[in-house]
C-alpha cells in the first residue's frame, strides 16, 4: 500500500505514479494536461478528416519522384494494422517495415501477412540478431530498471529511421494516438531512445559487443533526422474518430484479424513484462493510463474502468506458459527469472543517461527562441 493514497476523481490514475499532482478538485495533472494541451492536437471529427486529406495530398506531392510516399512501422498490433487500412483509402505508395526482434507471437505474423496482402503494400522485414537481442534483454533484467522493452523499442525505431533515410523517405506514418495513449506517466519509464542509457546498462551486464544492433544517438534523434533530413512523423489516427474496439471489429471483417486480448500482445515478452514484471516489481499497472486515456476520449466511463482494473492481469495457466516461453527463449530457469524480478529495483538514473545533454539542449533552444522570437521543434518523439 502507498502512504497517503489518492486517486483522480475523473480518471483512474493514482499515486502509483510518483509524480502525479492533484488540483483542489482532486483532478490529476494528466486530465488537466489533456484539456489544456493534448486536445489541441486531437481532431476526431470532419475537420480532422479535412486536415488529414491535406496532409496526405502534400505527402504525395512531395514524393512524386520517389519510389514511396511514406514508410510505416508494422507490428501486427491493432493500431498499426488498422492504420494500414486508413492509409489504403488515400492511395499512398507505402513501404511497410516490420522489425522482428525475436518475440513475435504467431498471431502477429499472421496479422501482418493478411494486412499486407489486403492493402497491397511492399513489406520489408528486418530480422534482428537474436544473440544480441537475447543478451540485451538479459542485461536489462539484471539491471532491474522498469522499462524492459527498451531493447525491442529502440531497435524498432532505429531500424525504421535508418531504413527511411536509406530509401530517401521523408514521411514516417505512426500508429501512436491520443484516444488510447494520451496518459503516459513519465515517472514510470524513461525514453527508449536514450542510447547512452542503453549502452551503459549493456556495458555493465552484457557479454558481447553490439555489432549488428544499430542505435540512434542524441544528435541524430533531435537534430539530424528532424532538422537536417527534415523527417516528419504523421499520426493519422489523431485525425479520425479512432476507437480501438471498433477498429478490431473492422479488421476482423476485412482481413480476419486475430485479437490478442492484451494491449501490445503482439510481443510475447511485452505481454509478460507489462502484465507480470511491472506490477510485481514496481507496482505499475499499465491498464491505468490506458483506461484513463479511454475515459478522457469518452470511450469508457470511470465506473467501467474501476471495474475492469479489478480483473486479473493473467490467468494462472497463461502466466505459467509465458514464463516457460520467456525462460526458454532467454536460456534461463524460472528461479533465475524470479530472482531478477525480486532483486533490487533500480532507476534508469542509476546508469549514465542523456538527461544532462537534454537539459542543455532545452536551454539552448530557449535562448534561440528568445533571440529569434519563434518556436523551434527539436523533437521527432513518438
Amino acid at each position: 500500500m502507498i502512504d497517503n493514497y489518492q486517486i483522480c476523481k475523473r480518471c483512474i490514475m493514482d499515486t502509483s505514479d510518483a509524480c502525479i499532482k492533484f488540483d483542489k478538485n482532486e483532478i490529476c495533472n494528466h486530465c488537466n494536461d489533456f484539456d489544456k494541451i493534448i486536445v489541441q492536437n486531437w481532431h476526431p471529427n470532419n475537420l480532422g478528416q479535412q486536415k488529414l486529406k491535406k496532409i496526405f495530398d502534400k505527402i504525395k506531392n512531395d514524393s512524386k519522384k520517389k519510389q514511396y510516399d511514406c514508410i510505416i512501422g508494422l507490428s501486427g498490433g491493432v493500431d498499426s494494422t488498422y492504420l494500414c487500412l486508413v492509409i489504403k483509402k488515400y492511395n499512398l505508395r507505402v513501404l511497410a517495415v516490420h522489425v522482428d526482434a525475436g518475440w513475435n507471437s504467431e498471431i502477429a505474423v499472421s496479422n501482418i501477412e493478411k494486412v499486407i496482402k489486403y492493402c497491397n503494400f511492399d513489406l520489408h522485414t528486418h530480422v534482428m540478431n537474436w544473440k544480441e537481442i537475447k543478451d540485451l534483454q538479459l542485461s536489462y533484467l539484471k539491471s532491474g530498471v522498469a522499462n524492459q522493452d527498451v531493447p525491442q523499442d529502440h531497435a524498432f525505431f532505429s531500424s525504421l529511421y535508418h531504413f527511411a533515410i536509406k530509401n530517401n523517405i521523408k514521411y514516417i506514418i505512426n500508429g501512436g494516438n491520443i484516444a488510447t495513449e494520451s496518459v503516459f506517466p513519465s515517472s514510470w519509464h524513461h525514453s527508449a531512445m536514450d542510447s547512452i542509457n542503453l549502452k551503459a546498462i549493456y556495458s555493465k551486464y552484457g557479454r558481447y559487443k553490439l555489432r549488428d544492433y544499430k542505435t540512434i544517438n542524441f544528435f541524430q534523434y533531435y537534430f539530424y533526422y528532424p532538422i537536417i533530413k527534415k523527417m516528419k512523423i504523421i499520426r493519422p489516427l489523431n485525425y479520425i474518430n479512432y476507437n480501438k474496439e471498433n477498429a478490431i471489429e473492422v479488421l476482423k471483417k476485412k482481413i480476419n484479424f486475430k485479437d490478442y486480448g492484451f494491449k501490445h500482445g503482439e510481443s510475447r515478452f511485452t505481454k509478460f513484462f507489462q502484465n507480470y514484471y511491472l506490477p510485481k516489481k514496481f507496482n505499475i499497472d499499465k491498464r491505468r493510463p490506458h483506461y484513463s486515456s479511454l475515459i478522457l476520449a469518452g470511450q469508457l466511463s470511470r465506473n467501467q474502468a474501476l471495474e475492469k482494473i479489478k480483473e486479473n492481469l493473467y490467468s494462472e495457466d497463461d502466466l505459467n506458459q509465458d514464463k516457460i516461453f520467456v525462460c526458454k527463449k532467454l536460456g534461463i530457469g524460472k528461479e533465475e527469472l524470479e530472482k531478477y524480478i525480486n532483486d533490487k529495483k533500480r532507476s534508469y538514473k542509476d546508469f549514465s543517461n542523456w538527461d544532462k545533454v537534454y537539459k542543455l539542449m532545452k536551454l539552448i533552444k530557449s535562448l534561440i527562441e528568445k533571440i529569434f522570437k519563434r518556436k523551434i521543434n527539436f523533437s521527432i518523439r513518438f
